[in-house]
C-alpha cells in the first residue's frame, strides 16, 4: 500500500466515522492531555472514553480488544480512587524502583501469554503476537501512571508505536492517526513530568 492510498483510506475512514468513534477519541485526547498536567481529572476523561470505545467494540465484534479496554477501564478506577483518596495521593512523581520493575516485567510476560493464547485459541486474529505485545506493554504503562512513575510514559509509547503500524495493518486508519497523535503527546508527557521531578527536587533543598 503506497503512501497516497494510505491517505485517501485515513480520509475516507474520518468521513465515515460514528459519532461515538469521534467522541471515544475525544475523550481520549483529553485523557493524555491532562495526564501530561499530571491532573487526576484525567482519569474521568479515560473512564468515558474507555466506555465508549467498549460500545464501538462490542459492535465491531472485536471482542479480544473490549478485554483490553475493560483492563483500562480497572486501572483507571483503581489510579483515580489513588491518586483522589490514598493516604500516599501527595506521593510526588518519582522514578521507577528496582521493585517495580520487578512488577512491569511480570504484567508484560503475564500479560502476553494471557493475550497471546487468549487471541489464537479464542479469536481468528491474524496477528497474535504483534497484537498481544501491544497490550502487554500497554497494561504495564497503565499500572506505572497509576502509581505515579515517570517511565510509565516510555511503556506506553512502547505500546503506540507497535500499535500504529498495527492499525495500519488492520485497516483502521483513524485510530492508527490517534495513536501518532497519543505518541507525541505521550513523549511530551515525560518531559514535562521530568521537569515537575526538578521542580519538586529544588522546592525540598
Amino acid at each position: 500500500m503506497n503512501p497516497e492510498s494510505i491517505i485517501e483510506a485515513f480520509i475516507k475512514q474520518m468521513q465515515q466515522a460514528t459519532l461515538a468513534e469521534w467522541l471515544g477519541a475525544s475523550f481520549g485526547i483529553l485523557q493524555v492531555w491532562f495526564s501530561r498536567q499530571n491532573k487526576s481529572i484525567h482519569y474521568i476523561f479515560g473512564i468515558i472514553g474507555i466506555l465508549i470505545s467498549v460500545y464501538v467494540l462490542f459492535h465491531a465484534k472485536l471482542y479480544a480488544e473490549i478485554l483490553l479496554h475493560l483492563y483500562y477501564l480497572v486501572m483507571s478506577i483503581y489510579g483515580w480512587i489513588y491518586w483522589k483518596y490514598s493516604s500516599d495521593a501527595a506521593t510526588p512523581i518519582t522514578h521507577c524502583e528496582k521493585k517495580d520493575w520487578w512488577i512491569v516485567s511480570f504484567i508484560c510476560t503475564a500479560g502476553f501469554l494471557l493475550f497471546y493464547f487468549g487471541l489464537v485459541h479464542l479469536t481468528d486474529s491474524d496477528v497474535p503476537l504483534w497484537d498481544s505485545a501491544v497490550s502487554c506493554t500497554a497494561w504495564a504503562g497503565m499500572w506505572l501512571l497509576a502509581k505515579r512513575k515517570i517511565e510509565n510514559w516510555i511503556l506506553l509509547n512502547i505500546s503506540n508505536l507497535m500499535a500504529i503500524p498495527l492499525l495500519i495493518h488492520k485497516g483502521l486508519f483513524l485510530y492508527s492517526g490517534l495513536t501518532l497523535f497519543l505518541f507525541v503527546m505521550a513523549f511530551s508527557g515525560y518531559l514535562n513530568w521530568r521537569k515537575i521531578i526538578r521542580e519538586e527536587r529544588y522546592a525540598t533543598q
